[in-house]
C-alpha cells in the first residue's frame, strides 16, 4: 500500500490574524482536493503551532516520511535561509524532504486573472488594461528577476500592458507603476497583488493602488494556488518514496 508522506505546509507567520486565517483556509481547500493525504500547517513566528511544535507531534506519532512545502511565491531569503534552519532542526528520525517554492507557475497567473475578473475586468477587458503585478518585494536579486519576468511572460497573454511593481525593498513602487501605466496611456489600470494572504505589505500594495481602477484581492485560497501547492508536493514526495523503496 502507497503510504503518502504528510504535507507540512511552513507559513511564515503574522500579527495580522488575517494571515493565519488564509493560510487555514488554503489548506482546507488542499485537504478537499486530496482527502487520502494528510496536511498539516506550521508557522514560523507569530502563529501557531509552530513548525518546531509540528515537528515534535509528528515525531512521537511515529511519522516517517513529510514533505515539507514553504508557502512562500519566491525563492528569496525565507526559502533559502529561513526554512532550511527549521529543517535542520527537525528531529532526526523524521525523513523529510523539502518542497519547491510554489512560483513560478502558469495556475498563478491563471489564479491572478481570476482575482482580477471577480473584481470587475472581463476577459474583453484586456486589450486596454494595463496590470500592475504587485509583490511584496525582496533583496535578492533572483526573486526581482523572477516577478520581471512573470509580468513579462503576463504580458503576452494578451493585456494592455503588466508592470511589476514591490511594497518594500525594491522599486518601483505599487501607485509608481500605475502611474507609468496610466503614461502609456492604458484606458483602465489594475493592481494584482502576487501574495498569498493578507497583512502589512499587501495593505500597502492596496494603498499605493489608490489611483488604480481596479484592486484584485490576495491569492488567498484560490483553487489554483491549491492545485500548485499539490504539485509541489507530488514532485517533492515521489524522489522520498523511492528512496525508502516505495
Amino acid at each position: 500500500m502507497d503510504k503518502k508522506p504528510v504535507l507540512l505546509v511552513i507559513a511564515h507567520g503574522s500579527r495580522d490574524p488575517r494571515h493565519a486565517a488564509t493560510v487555514h483556509a488554503l489548506v482546507r481547500r488542499v485537504r478537499s482536493l486530496r482527502p487520502d493525504v494528510r496536511v498539516e500547517t506550521g508557522f514560523l513566528e507569530f502563529n501557531i503551532p509552530s513548525v518546531q511544535g509540528v515537528w515534535e507531534s509528528l515525531a512521537a506519532q511515529d511519522v516517517g516520511e513529510i514533505v515539507a512545502l514553504p508557502l512562500l511565491l519566491t525563492r528569496a531569503f525565507h526559502a533559502k535561509s529561513d526554512i532550511p534552519a527549521v529543517l535542520r532542526d527537525a528531529p532526526p528520525r523524521l525523513r523529510i524532504r523539502q518542497a519547491e517554492v510554489l512560483g513560478p507557475s502558469p495556475l498563478l497567473l491563471t489564479a491572478l486573472e481570476r482575482r482580477l475578473y471577480e473584481a470587475g475586468l472581463t476577459p474583453a477587458d484586456k486589450s486596454s488594461t494595463g496590470v500592475v503585478l504587485a509583490s511584496a518585494g525582496s533583496t535578492d536579486p533572483e526573486a526581482i528577476a523572477v516577478i520581471a519576468e512573470i509580468a513579462r511572460e503576463w504580458r503576452h497573454t494578451g493585456w494592455c500592458a503588466v508592470r511589476p511593481a514591490f511594497a518594500s525593498a525594491a522599486l518601483p513602487r505599487t501607485e509608481d507603476a500605475v502611474r507609468e501605466l496610466r503614461a502609456l496611456g492604458c484606458e483602465r489600470v489594475a493592481v494584482a497583488p502576487y501574495v498569498l494572504a493578507p497583512g502589512f505589505l499587501p495593505d500597502r500594495i492596496a494603498r499605493g493602488a489608490a489611483e488604480a481602477d481596479v484592486l484584485a484581492e490576495v491569492l488567498g485560497p484560490s483553487p489554483e494556488v491549491a492545485r500548485v501547492l499539490l504539485k509541489r508536493y507530488e514532485a517533492a514526495r515521489m524522489p522520498l518514496l523511492a528512496a525508502v523503496g516505495a
